[in-house]
């Protein structure tokens, strides 16, 4: 009997901001992503469990919290609370391979410091690169075959952190043009790659190029992970130049004041070094920064030309997601860290499945990044084991986004929390409604947000008269979300939080 279980192409990229996709936000040109949106759902309600790449990704591959899985922060870094995945822990990708599925990866994995995609029942396809990963040579001999070796390109328009953004020797590397075209960027690469992938499939084999020793009609499962638009955003021409610095305006948010915030934010902006840059540098920054994002739009407009051209659109479900987003200047930040804003934790989401999702929908249920890992193993009929901490999303898309239409509701909330990176531990839990955002940051003032009135999430009313009642429920909302996700900080934050004024 012929396997009918849908093929699924899941891209992720790395550290893209929710609104260049969205139809509001800045001046983006993403055609791939907006014909996704109009084929398939759009999401404008997705958020990351948490804004660091390790501990999001492993969300997503194990369907829980960080305090569920322990890897709370970047597992490259020397001070990893847990630089692997523990072996016993389930992942949904080994279950979907024990289920029948064939899985390839190519891209970023950034998941443990000893670990690969090939430990999580995928065929690895090459692409790391040498921070995050290096676990091959791949891209690195392809650029030696095109006669442009890595590391031996001299940049253009290089700008930095630090007291002088144009100093190489200090702070760290954030943009610059680089002469190389684009078949020779790390996107068009990891396209190149998913292509071939792709093709695999579509002839009966797999992208590995090993026998296949399962049903010919094996459903496949691949993952793109693109290094992008992450920092350091290096791009060639035309992206380079595509966006006017001239017309790039600054956000709302970069009228930060930093008043009645928790003193973080203002030492994060030091400690990030980007308090030597002025807006000028900033336009300069998000200009690359649009660029990346137009550049890897047109690398997915490739990989979705090739499902069409080899026959397996109509029985694909492509995935489009980002670990978490980026503050490019918003706030006047540089990266992420510890501020709970939705620069770093709105994400986008776009989910096209032919014949199932209703092409334009708009889903405004708030849901969450490791989300995805329910929703996999939903669409390929394997059981979501009961430590997942992860809804499956498949209800909504075949609902055309409506949570009212979900058995047993949607919630109407998310949780999110952070425990640190490179400069050390930082407890914060934070749960987000449609209109408000409460941030418990365990050693500092708490915050509050009107979104509604205050998108930019520049006044903090922790302790404004007037949102007394809001400041309670959404505390005894975090609460609920710490119970149900049995957060080892529900034995004494939840007495903090009722005492609390």
């Amino acid at each position: 009997m012929a396997d009918s279980r849908p093929n699924v192409l899941f891209v992720l990229t790395d550290q893209e901001r929710y609104d260049c996709s969205a139809p509001d936000g800045p001046p983006v040109e993403t055609p791939t992503l907006d014909r996704l949106s109009s084929e398939g759902v759009r999401f404008s309600q997705a958020f990351t469990p948490i804004s660091i790449c390790t501990s999001a990704r492993a969300s997503l591959m194990t369907g829980q919290f960080p305090h569920g899985h322990g890897m709370l922060n970047n597992s490259h870094e020397a001070d990893a609370i847990r630089p692997n995945l523990p072996p016993e822990m389930e992942t949904f990708s080994e279950l979907l391979a024990e289920g029948g599925y064939d899985l390839s990866y190519t891209g970023k994995w950034h998941v443990g410091r000893d670990q690969t995609p090939e430990d999580f029942g995928f065929s690895y396809l090459g692409g790391s690169d040498t921070h995050h990963d290096d676990i091959d040579d791949a891209f690195r001999e392809y650029r030696e075959e095109r006669g442009v070796p890595l590391g031996e390109v001299d940049l253009e328009e290089e700008l930095y952190t630090g007291s002088d953004p144009r100093d190489a020797s200090e702070g760290t590397f954030v943009a610059a043009k680089t002469p190389v075209d684009v078949e020779e960027t790390r996107a068009y690469f990891l396209a190149e790659r998913t292509i071939d992938a792709i093709e695999a499939h579509a002839v009966g084999g797999r992208a590995d190029g090993e026998t296949d020793s399962g049903s010919d009609d094996a459903p496949f499962f691949h993952r793109a992970d693109f290094y992008g638009p992450h920092h350091p955003y290096v791009v060639p021409e035309p992206y380079a130049s595509m966006y006017d610095l001239e017309a790039i305006e600054p956000p709302a948010s970069y009228a930060e004041t930093f008043e009645g915030k928790p003193q973080v934010h203002e030492n994060y902006l030091h400690y990030r070094g980007a308090d030597g840059f002025d807006w000028d540098h900033w336009a300069e920054a998000t200009a690359k920064y649009w660029g990346f994002v137009t550049l890897i739009d047109d690398q997915l407009e490739r990989v979705l030309e090739a499902l069409e051209e080899y026959g397996l659109a109509d029985e694909t479900v492509v995935v489009h997601a980002s670990d978490h987003g980026d503050f490019v200047g918003a706030h006047r930040q540089f990266n992420k860290g510890p501020l709970m804003y939705d620069d770093t934790y709105r994400i986008p989401l776009q989910v096209r499945w032919p014949g199932v999702v209703e092409p334009g929908a708009v889903c405004e249920a708030p849901v969450h990044l490791h989300d995805l890992a329910a929703t996999f193993l939903e669409m390929g009929n394997v059981a979501v084991p009961d430590n997942f901490d992860s809804r499956s999303l498949v209800p909504l898309l075949e609902s055309g986004g409506d949570p009212d239409a979900v058995s047993g509701g949607w919630p109407d909330s998310v949780f999110a929390q952070y425990h640190g990176d490179e400069f050390g531990l930082y407890t914060q839990r934070m749960v987000r409604t449609r209109r408000f955002k409460y941030v418990y940051n365990g050693p500092d003032v708490d915050e509050l947000y009107d979104l509604e009135g205050d998108p930019a999430e520049l006044q903090n009313l922790i302790d404004h008269p007037e949102y007394g009642e809001v400041r309670r429920k959404l505390r005894e909302r975090l609460i609920e979300w710490m119970e149900k996700t049995e957060d080892p900080n529900q034995g004494w934050v939840p007495d903090v939080l009722r005492n609390a004024s």
